[in-house]
């Protein structure tokens, strides 16, 4: 199986710009100009531009906000030194919402991106929790 990570953004252009600068990602293509190929990470991430304010989906009146927002899935990047990471992270647009938490031989900072989306940063001592 693959996996392919999905993230929604209201600008694609202001996409690419945080995530290439604070992940180290690459852009690898355009799709008719409103999704974004990036690689560099173990899997692709595809960012898809989607206004605010649309609809999520067909069955449901939900509608996208880019405010701050809370999912029950969210991406952890696993990273070699967690202080260096939160710092790019931070430099290129990421809101940092919590202390550095060790749990597990693990070192977790957790953050949201410019348009509201969550992801964690993670350092681990081994190759996993313990």
């Amino acid at each position: 199986m693959k996996l392919l990570i999905n993230i929604d953004v209201p600008d694609i252009e202001r996409g690419i710009a945080f995530y290439t600068k604070a992940f180290d990602l690459q852009l690898k293509r355009l799709l008719d100009d409103d999704v974004a190929e990036l690689v560099g990470a173990s899997s692709i991430i595809y960012l898809l531009k989607k206004d605010s304010a649309s609809k999520c989906t067909h069955s449901t009146d939900e509608r996208r906000r880019y405010s701050r927002h809370w999912t029950p899935t969210h991406i952890d990047f696993v990273v070699e030194d967690i202080e260096r990471a939160a710092t790019r992270a931070v430099d290129a647009g990421a809101v940092r919402e919590s202390e550095r938490v060790e749990w597990r031989g693990s070192r977790c900072i957790t953050f949201a991106d410019p348009f509201g989306n969550g992801f964690c940063l993670i350092e681990f001592e081994g190759g996993t929790y313990v």
